[in-house]
């Protein structure tokens, strides 16, 4: 099928009073049906005492419907993929380990594989199950003579965000459609091209799922969850699901509090959580699954005590939403590495190892064309490179000199969540002068994504006291898309299901993408030819 949408004609024109009156009907549903964050404070207070309407977009954002059916089609290859990397401790010792891997010049990696390791070398990982509540990121890509295509971005394994707030979006663009028909502006805007969007209920199904493995009914799910966390709304529909579809009661924390609330008791491996006999009989909670929407950067763990109480959570026989071993998966130099010659037949196409459970030809190819060209900035002549010419060479600066010659079309990546912590074009040069050698191994050079030029949106956010205006701004934009997923999963079987997707959507000018970090707005998808 040939793409014949014209991104250029989007958004469509409004008058002045139509705008308007989209702006004030988004905002009030958005306030209305729990689109929110908590506003920005020194201090966030123990009891929310007042919210703000999430970041949005006006409009859907086009996309075309056989890519999105692709980005959901391959989902679970991906799963499959990235369940079995967590489950083959040599590649992720030789990858991201602190004796050969990235945790040798990354500090943060290094301790989280340490404290990994010393687990395994002391036989306490009673667990055998992991659980990942995934999102892999896409975006669309235009490349001269070719026909648009999605690339993804990067494969996320631990505290993967806006679910819910996606879903509380895709209703919000249909309400403004039912409510206004968008004043007749396209013809594209009806009711067919709107995608359904259920990731609340998938991804609480995925939580369930591990509870149930678990087999303990009246235990409950730990949420552990960051100190004054603003994106508190995003998290609590998943409790409520949890609670009002599968009777799962759920407990939040911060590490700050496990560190003096958690145990496990030596003889069983239960990890219980002490709380007030005055909230609970007997004082403490036994936990069934420990969901992490926190410990995925450095300064989750301020200190030592907070790495241990990581380690506290692995020990335990509850299981974890990641594991580290499936936290370390989803490394940026794991992604590099799939896509070096045969790594990914390692995975998917190896009969000996995984029996009739293999992909075929056409889903291997079909998951490897998602891929950009990337190379570790490591690279030289022991390792693969991306060019016959350079291998043959045998030059150890290889990686870096290609970043400093192709830089304008580069992003190097460190192995970081969250947003914020990328080198894009015409930094790379300098931050590659400074760079120690030996830091080289944490990062990795990735061609930069060419979306569709001069797509356009109206980018609503919302007021302060100081800037009390909410006019929507329009402007060229970028729109990435996520697919969720959620996979359990051994040794031997991986049970997974795709169960729902995000837009996010920025200004063309910004090179980060994270809403929490104010470089996005939530949006949702209209699906196009």
């Amino acid at each position: 099928m040939t793409e014949t949408f014209d991104f250029a004609s989007w958004p469509p024109a409004l008058t002045k009073d139509q705008l308007e009156a989209l702006s004030l009907y988004a905002s009030t549903y958005a306030l209305s049906h729990g689109l929110l964050y908590l506003p920005p404070a020194a201090e966030q207070p123990k009891i929310p005492s007042a919210a703000i309407h999430a970041p949005i977009s006006l409009f859907p954002s086009p996309f075309p419907r056989r890519l999105f059916e692709q980005a959901n089609r391959i989902q679970k290859a991906y799963d499959i993929l990235y369940a079995r990397i967590t489950t083959d401790e040599a590649f992720l010792d030789e990858i991201m380990g602190a004796e050969t891997g990235v945790g040798r010049v990354d500090d943060f990696i290094g301790q989280l594989w340490k404290g990994w390791k010393k687990l395994r070398d002391t036989g306490r990982l009673p667990q055998p199950l992991h659980l990942g509540l995934f999102r892999s990121d896409y975006l669309l890509h235009e490349a001269a003579g070719q026909p648009l295509g999605i690339k993804q971005v990067e494969f996320n394994t631990i505290s993967v965000s806006f679910g819910s707030l996606s879903q509380r979006t895709a209703a919000l663009h249909r309400y403004l459609l039912n409510a206004t028909g968008y004043y007749e502006s396209s013809p594209e805007l009806v009711a067919e091209n709107f995608p359904v969007n259920d990731t609340i209920a998938g991804l609480a199904e995925g939580l369930a799922q591990g509870h149930k493995a678990y087999g303990v009914p009246k235990s409950q799910i730990l949420f552990v969850v960051q100190p004054g966390e603003r994106n508190v709304f995003d998290q609590r529909p998943l409790e409520y699901e949890l609670l009002e579809k599968h009777s799962i009661r759920i407990i939040r924390q911060t590490f700050d509090e496990l560190i003096t609330s958690a145990s496990v008791d030596p003889k069983t491996q239960v990890l219980r959580i002490a709380v007030s006999p005055d909230l609970v009989p007997g004082g403490s909670v036994e936990i069934s699954t420990v969901y992490f929407r926190s410990g995925y950067m450095p300064n989750d763990y301020p200190t030592l005590q907070h790495y241990e109480t990581r380690f506290l959570l692995e020990s335990s026989k509850a299981i974890k939403c990641p594991t580290i071993a499936l936290q370390l998966a989803g490394g940026k130099k794991i992604q590099e590495v799939l896509t070096q010659p045969g790594i990914l037949d390692r995975f998917l196409a190896n009969k000996e190892k995984y029996g009739n459970d293999v992909l075929s030809s056409t889903e291997i190819e079909e998951l490897r064309e998602s891929f950009m060209a990337m190379w570790g900035l490591d690279v030289g002549k022991d390792m693969v490179l991306p060019d016959t010419a350079a291998r043959e060479s045998g030059e150890e600066e290889f990686g870096v000199r290609k970043a400093r010659e192709s830089a304008l079309s580069l992003v190097l990546k460190p192995q970081r969540e969250g947003g914020g912590n990328n080198v894009y074009k015409e930094a790379i040069p300098a931050f590659l002068d400074s760079l120690p050698k030996e830091e080289r191994q944490a990062w990795i050079a990735m061609e930069l994504i060419q979306p569709p030029e001069n797509a356009g949106n109206y980018l609503l956010r919302a007021g302060s006291v100081n800037s009390p205006s909410q006019t929507p701004v329009k402007t060229d934009v970028i729109s990435e898309l996520g697919i969720f997923s959620w996979a359990l999963f051994g040794e031997s079987k991986v049970e997974e299901r795709t169960v729902g997707w995000l837009v996010r959507t920025k200004g063309r000018d910004s090179n980060e993408g994270g809403v929490a970090t104010g470089f996005s707005v939530l949006d949702s998808l209209l699906l196009v030819n």
